[in-house]
């Protein structure tokens, strides 16, 4: 064929990628199965179907979820391969709105919120009488992201025979919290029956005796367990939190040791909310009022509540925990 003979119809274009838009459909998982996330691990999650601990999987997360986060504690839906079996691998396509989360920062003035568990009822505040010695500021502040969270606090004291607990525990007197005894030498039972059918999540510094706790709770489990350094400070047993059934009904979430505990995220008004008998009061509270009371607010309508100064006063006492500005709490008292 001459050149001049040439037109349209011969030339020959290279069939390139289609022009039809990605659809925005997807799949609705009809069959996906309920799940608890019980550990994570570098882009893997442990779940048990059905809250059965003998029929576990293990899951990554779904293309369409993006980087929502997944924590343990977590209610999600899984589909693909839920046989358990070695070197298979389901995927979370669901997370279920969380009926409680507790969350810290790093410090009281970093904007990014770490939830460390998901779904908990209860929150276990781990802490030793001696070795590394207890911190009143590390509770005050625990026990104000419980709270805001929506856990229920309670106090457990290790090492009972290392020191005595009077002078410590006195300082919770006024806060209405329940406080047992978890220690290597102390009996279990008052402990189990606070666990018992419950999701609990254990807190405490590093050395304080929560992996000591746990395997007395859970032998099968074998937790690390450390020592403390000459400096008072725990050295980092666990690494990775982990959900674990207790024989009887109920799990408790074992949490690595921690050092600090910031509250950035955590206003007054979210303290005072758990208490329905005190959030409604706070409604006539001037604008910035910070609920601590006179002189820093002499018009807060907390003062005029006939018969709940006992519960105000404990309430001001964490909320000055959370004024502190003091995120290191954890290691200074």
């Amino acid at each position: 064929m001459r050149r001049r003979e040439y037109d349209e119809s011969d030339v020959r274009v290279r069939p390139g990628r289609g022009s039809r838009p990605r659809t925005k459909t997807r799949p609705e998982h009809r069959d996906a199965v309920s799940a608890m996330v019980v550990s994570v691990d570098r882009g893997r999650w442990g779940c048990v179907l059905g809250d059965d601990p003998d029929r576990r999987v293990v899951a990554m997360r779904a293309r369409e979820l993006g980087r929502t986060p997944i924590v343990v504690g977590d209610q999600v839906d899984v589909v693909g391969d839920l046989s358990g079996r070695p070197d298979t691998l389901a995927r979370i396509v669901r997370v279920a709105d969380r009926r409680t989360v507790l969350r810290r920062t790093a410090d009281d003035t970093d904007p990014f919120e770490r939830i460390v568990v998901s779904n908990a009822e209860q929150l276990f505040i781990v802490v030793a009488l001696a070795d590394p010695p207890p911190r009143t500021g590390f509770v005050e502040r625990a026990m104000v992201a419980a709270y805001a969270g929506g856990l229920q606090p309670i106090l457990c004291l290790t090492k009972h025979d290392l020191a005595a607990d009077s002078e410590f525990a006195a300082e919770f007197a006024g806060l209405d919290l329940t406080i047992v005894y978890g220690g290597r030498d102390d009996p279990l039972e008052p402990v189990r029956d606070l666990l018992r059918n419950s999701l609990t999540c254990l807190l405490g510094h590093s050395g304080v005796g929560k992996s000591t706790l746990v395997n007395r709770l859970v032998p099968e489990a074998e937790r690390a367990v450390g020592t403390v350094s000459g400096v008072g400070k725990g050295r980092h047993t666990s690494t990775q939190s982990v959900a674990l059934p207790l024989e009887g009904g109920g799990w408790i979430i074992d949490t690595p040791g921690i050092r600090s505990f910031g509250l950035a995220h955590i206003s007054p008004d979210d303290v005072i909310a758990a208490f329905p008998d005190l959030s409604e009061a706070i409604e006539d509270c001037p604008r910035g009022c910070t609920h601590l009371g006179p002189p820093a607010d002499p018009e807060c309508a907390l003062d005029e509540l006939p018969g709940k100064q006992r519960r105000v006063a404990a309430i001001r006492l964490l909320l000055t925990a959370l004024n502190s500005n003091d995120p290191w709490a954890v290691g200074n008292g």
